[in-house]
C-alpha cells in the first residue's frame, strides 16, 4: 500500500426519477462537498429505462425506472463509483439490467454488484485516482430469488443478475412453545407437502434438530430468539473478492444493500450485518457502506475502518415515477383507466405510505473521510435534508440541513458502537 492520503465521500440511496431542474446554490454546495474527495460513491436504486425492457413479475416495492439523462444529472454531483446491487436492479427484468449496465458504461462510471453472470456481478471493479487504486465490491440482501446471478460453466452460460447476500434464519423456541407450534402445524397441515415430498425422496429432510413450519425453521432452546446468518456460499465468494482486491488495489470499499432491521429496533442494524461487516474488514476491506432501509443508522469504527450501517437517502423520488406496470395498479385495486397519481393517492388513503410520512426518511448525512496506510485519520459528517414538507412531486433533492438535529440523532445511534461525534459549526466530526 502506498503512503498517499486517499479521501472518500459517500451517500446512501440515489433513487432519482426526475431531471435536475437547475444548478442552484443547494446543488453547488452539495457538489463542492462531494468533489473534495478522490473517491465519490453512491448507490443507484433505479433502472435506467429502455422502452424495450418489459417489467418483471416482481419488483422492489414499486417498479423504479429513470431516464438515462437523469443518470447524467446524478453524476454531475461528482460521483465516480456506483453500486447497483439492490432490490430494484431487475425491476425491468434482464433487459432493464442490461440497458442499465450499458448506460453506466457509456458514462465511463465504475460500477459493481450486477452483471452477465455471478462472476461479473461479484468481481471487484477498480477506480484509478492520483492518490491510489480503489476497488468496489457490491452485494444485496434484498432481492427476488430469480434475480440471483448464475455461475457460468464450461458447458452452460451464466445468468444475468445481482451479487446476492442470501440469509439463513433459524427461530428458537422454548420446549413448551415448540409443542404448541407442532400442534398448530398438524392442525393447519402447513407441512403436508414437506412430509409427502421427503417421504418420496423428492427432497431432503432438514436435520433432526430443526422443525419446519412452512418455509421457516425452528429449534428448541432455553429462550425464544432469532438467528440470521449470511449464507456460507455468499460469504466465501465475497471474501474471495476482497482477497483478490487487496492484492490489486490500495483500498477496498464493500457496499451492502439491506432493508433488514434489528429484531427490536428499525434504527439499529441486524446482527448479521454487524458480524459480516467486521469479517469483511478482517479480510482486508477499508470501508463498509450500507444502505437500503432509507433511514440513518449508526457508525462504527472497527480496526480503524469505518462502518456506515445505513446512509439513508441522497436523492429520493419514488413518488415521481411516470410509468408503472399493471401489477402496481393491481395492488391498489385500480385498473387500466387509472394513472400514477391515482395510485399514489390510493397508497395514501390506505395508509401504507410510510416512506412518505416518516420525517427520518428525508434526513441523512454525507460522510467525508481520509485514510492513510489503510487507517482512518479523519471523518466529517455533513447533514442533508430532502424536503419532507414539499409536495410529493417536488421533494427528493438534497440540500445542506441548517439548524437540524440530524447529527445529534446520529450521535445517539452511534453511541452503542463506541463512536463519539462532536458538532462543529453544524458539521459532525467523529472523534478518533
Amino acid at each position: 500500500m502506498n503512503s498517499n492520503i486517499v479521501s472518500f465521500s459517500a451517500t446512501g440511496d440515489s433513487l432519482i426519477t426526475r431531471r435536475l431542474p437547475g444548478k442552484d446554490e443547494d446543488y453547488i454546495e452539495i457538489q463542492s462537498i462531494i468533489n473534495k474527495s478522490d473517491v465519490k460513491f453512491t448507490n443507484l436504486e433505479t433502472t435506467l429505462y429502455n422502452p424495450e425492457s418489459f417489467p418483471s413479475a416482481v419488483s422492489g416495492g414499486s417498479w423504479c425506472s429513470s431516464s438515462p439523462k437523469a443518470l447524467v444529472d446524478l453524476l454531475s454531483y461528482g460521483f465516480n463509483m456506483i453500486s447497483w446491487a439492490n432490490n430494484h436492479t431487475l425491476d425491468f427484468s434482464y433487459g432493464g439490467l442490461i440497458a442499465t449496465a450499458n448506460f453506466l458504461d457509456q458514462q465511463g462510471i465504475v460500477h459493481a454488484g450486477a452483471g452477465n453472470n455471478l462472476a461479473s456481478a461479484s468481481e471487484p471493479k477498480y477506480l484509478e485516482t492520483l492518490s491510489g487504486r480503489v476497488a468496489l465490491i457490491a452485494a444485496t440482501a434484498n432481492f427476488d430469488r430469480t434475480w440471483i446471478a448464475g455461475d457460468q460453466r464450461r458447458d452452460m452460460v451464466g445468468r444475468p443478475g445481482i451479487n446476492p447476500l442470501r440469509l439463513n434464519t433459524v427461530y428458537t423456541l422454548e420446549y413448551k412453545y415448540m409443542e404448541i407450534l407442532k400442534e398448530i402445524a398438524d392442525s393447519c397441515k402447513i407441512n403436508s407437502a414437506y412430509k409427502i415430498l421427503t417421504e418420496k425422496k423428492y427432497m431432503n429432510k432438514h436435520p433432526e434438530i430443526y422443525f419446519p413450519f412452512g418455509e421457516n425453521l425452528f429449534k428448541v432452546g432455553d429462550k425464544g430468539a432469532v438467528n440470521t446468518q449470511v449464507d456460507p456460499r455468499d460469504e466465501k465468494r465475497i471474501i474471495s473478492s476482497i482477497n483478490e482486491a487487496k492484492r490489486q488495489s490500495d483500498y477496498i470499499i464493500v457496499s451492502i444493500h439491506s432493508h433488514q432491521p434489528n429484531e427490536d429496533n428499525f434504527e439499529e442494524p441486524p446482527d448479521f450485518i454487524i458480524d459480516f461487516s467486521k469479517r469483511c474488514i478482517d479480510a482486508g476491506a477499508h470501508a463498509i457502506i450500507c444502505h437500503g432501509p432509507h433511514i440513518l443508522r449508526g457508525i462504527e469504527i472497527y480496526k480503524d475502518v469505518p462502518i456506515f450501517y445505513s446512509l439513508g437517502n441522497f436523492i429520493f423520488q419514488h413518488e415521481s415515477t411516470t410509468i408503472q406496470p399493471s401489477d402496481f395498479y393491481n395492488k391498489f385495486g385500480l385498473g387500466n383507466e387509472n394513472n400514477v397519481a391515482d395510485a399514489f393517492d390510493k397508497e395514501n388513503d390506505m395508509e401504507i405510505n410510510g416512506l412518505s410520512t416518516d420525517p427520518q426518511v428525508w434526513k441523512s448525512v454525507i460522510p467525508c473521510w481520509r485514510m492513510k496506510k489503510g487507517k482512518l485519520i479523519e471523518l466529517y459528517l455533513y447533514p442533508i435534508e430532502l424536503g419532507f414538507s414539499k409536495e410529493r412531486y417536488s421533494r427528493g433533492w438534497p440540500r445542506i440541513a441548517i439548524n437540524s438535529n440530524i447529527i445529534e440523532n446520529l450521535s445517539i445511534l452511534s453511541e452503542k458502537f463506541g463512536t463519539k461525534i462532536e458538532i462543529i459549526d453544524g458539521i459532525g466530526k467523529v472523534t478518533l
